[in-house]
């Protein structure tokens, strides 16, 4: 077995890609959850690996852990071009490995609504606190974007638009993961990959739809105890 990533890796300046950072991560879940990592030490190495720009600066983080596996670095694949007939807008960035962004929620809450930028890799992390990602009215940079949610002691809500197809990829441990998409999905909508972990939180989500119709529903009993 070897340790991610490579100690002798001659490449340690070169930019880490999202498949790096995502192998970390597991690797990283993988010794929480065997106790081989705290909960503090798991949160403080998952900051790292989010932030990290570089193999270099990955390769400290899991220097002390055995990956499963014995499993190796791999580039990241160049995503298909988008087509034109998504019902969901979809706007390709300039450059894919800047399409990159991270959410946290501390003691505290963040949202995501309207007219917003869903990036390929978005990291949502709420430690006794929450995230809204709205993505009813968002423009989507790929055809396949990447949710990495980790919710401690603390809860993340995800709405996609109608025809987006919802994957869920997380784990929950004392809590709940599994998030919703579309009833009727589009095969030239985008699909949205849910990972992470919820301890004694949870990740949940649905279609821009049944959300709506969750709050009419609510307004309506409303009116009627008046």
């Amino acid at each position: 077995m070897e340790n991610l990533p490579d100690r002798q890796n001659p490449h340690a300046r070169l930019r880490a890609s999202d498949t790096d950072r995502d192998q970390v991560v597991d690797v990283l879940r993988e010794a929480l959850m065997s106790g081989r990592l705290s909960q503090d030490e798991h949160a403080e190495r998952l900051e790292q690996t989010l932030q990290a720009k570089t193999l270099g600066e990955l390769e400290p983080i899991t220097s002390d852990l055995v990956i499963p596996g014995g499993t190796t670095a791999l580039p990241t694949p160049m995503a298909q071009p988008a087509t034109s007939n998504s019902p969901v807008p979809i706007e390709e960035p300039a450059n894919p490995q800047d399409s990159f962004d991270t959410m946290l929620a501390i003691f505290g809450g963040g949202e995501r609504t309207g007219r917003w930028r869903v990036k390929r890799r978005t990291n949502a992390v709420a430690v006794f606190g929450g995230h809204d990602l709205d993505m009813t009215d968002a423009v989507f940079e790929g055809r396949e974007v990447t949710i990495w949610a980790f919710a401690v002691f603390g809860g993340i809500d995800i709405t996609v638009p109608e025809g987006v197809t919802v994957r869920n990829e997380g784990v929950g441990i004392f809590g709940g993961f599994g998030a919703r998409g579309s009833d009727d999905p589009h095969p030239d909508a985008p699909v949205v990959v849910v990972k992470g972990l919820a301890l004694f939180g949870g990740v949940g989500g649905q279609s821009s739809a049944k959300r709506h119709k969750k709050r009419f529903k609510n307004h309506g009993h409303g009116q009627l105890g008046h």
